[in-house]
This record gives C-alpha cells, structure tokens and sequence, in this order.
C-alpha cells in the first residue's frame, strides 16, 4: 500500500499544510468505533494504536527538518461525534509536532474554500483528497499548476489566521 502524505511529508522541505472541511471520516474506522463506545487514551501517546507511531516517526522526521506542519480543521458547531472523536486524539498530533487549530463554518463563510480536503508541501504541489457523501475516501488527485496553487495557499493561510489553536478551541 502507499502512503501519498506519507511520502511528500519525507520529501518537504519547508511547510505541509493540512485543511479539513468534513465533519464526518471514515465512519467505519474501528478507532473511531472504540472512541464511540467509551474507549479514551487520555493524552497518553503511549495508549495510542501501533499505527500512530508511524505518523509520529513521519511527523517528527519532518519537523527535524524544519519543515513547519500546520493543521487547520473547519467544522460545524455543535460537532459531530466524528469531530469530538478527531478533538479527542488530536493530542497526538500535537505531540508529534503538528500545530493545529480549529475554525467554526459560520466563520469561515466569506473566505473562498477549496472544494475539498487537502495536503499542499512547500507551496508547490497539493494533493485533494475526495470524499463520498458518507466520508468515506474515494479518490485523490496531485496538482501543480500555479492557477490552482495560489488560491489554494491563500484559502489556508485566511482559515489559518481565523482559527483558534487546538488547546484553546472548546468543543460545541
């Protein structure tokens, strides 16, 4: 299996961003099942699945080298269990060198949004991820061309300004 975020976060050089838009993922993810049915790792990295500890090694390579990772996530308020689930956990990508922050949607209705979710590395390439209805991933697409990079960089960076960091966001 590849890993295309994987792959580019060991290639950057100087910046990953990481936009969000759904408030639902996955809905079959046995993590999120286990979540749901009272399972907690309480901020403890170490109670996390085996799988976190490949992204923690990919994140913390990357953040080694100076590349700076950003995570923004615009939800719907009050949040879905989906997104209580993804607030829960986040201590992990924090840990793990990540800065995240959350945007409410009612903030983020005059800013121009890609219409999907998205990794960009070093402002030169994004990779869209594609979604069905029940956000579940279907697809994804690289692109290249400065028509599509310019905007998508603007979108995040306005998202990135308005958005509170992970630790001072209070789930709705």
């Amino acid at each position: 299996m590849t890993y295309p975020v994987r792959e580019a976060l060991a290639k950057a050089r100087r910046s990953a961003v990481h936009l969000e838009m759904r408030d639902s993922y996955t809905p079959d993810d046995p993590e999120f099942a286990r979540w749901r049915s009272g399972h907690r790792y309480g901020n403890d990295p170490a109670r996390l699945p085996d799988w976190w500890g490949a992204w923690r090694d990919v994140v913390g390579g990357a953040t080694a080298r100076g590349v700076v990772m950003r995570r923004a996530r615009i939800v719907c308020e009050p949040v879905t269990d989906c997104i209580r689930y993804e607030h829960d956990v986040t201590f992990a990508n924090v840990a793990a060198g990540e800065l995240v922050r959350w945007l409410p949607r009612r903030k983020a209705a005059d800013i121009a949004l890609p219409g999907t979710d998205l990794w960009m590395f070093d402002g030169s390439s994004v990779l869209f991820s594609y979604f069905s209805g029940d956000g579940n991933a279907v697809d994804r697409e690289w692109r290249t061309e400065p028509a599509v990079l310019e905007p998508v960089g603007s979108a995040f960076e306005a998202v990135w300004e308005r958005a509170t960091p992970h630790a001072e966001y209070k789930l709705a």
